[in-house]
């Protein structure tokens, strides 16, 4: 269970960072990650199948996303 954990942590971890426009080259990205670049582009195209439009921009040197999305996780309550 606490690969699950992780792993949505991990990805949010990639949103925030994604959102912000600073990730900054996938080398670099994955280094302050603490992962691998292969793992990092893993968990990019788990986070796209999710329907997450994520692109590099070369020009600013940052992962984006090409539309507005959210990620959202964990129980809410109703009212």
């Amino acid at each position: 269970m606490n690969i699950i954990i992780k792993h949505i942590e991990l990805i949010k971890q990639i949103d925030q960072s994604v959102r912000l426009q600073t990730t900054g080259s996938p080398e670099g990205f994955a280094c302050q990650l603490g992962i691998s670049k292969a793992k990092l582009y893993r968990v990019i195209e788990m986070m796209k199948t999710l329907d997450a439009p994520i692109e590099y921009d070369p020009t600013i040197e940052s992962f984006i996303y090409a539309k507005t999305v959210a990620f959202i996780f964990g129980f809410y309550k109703e009212n």
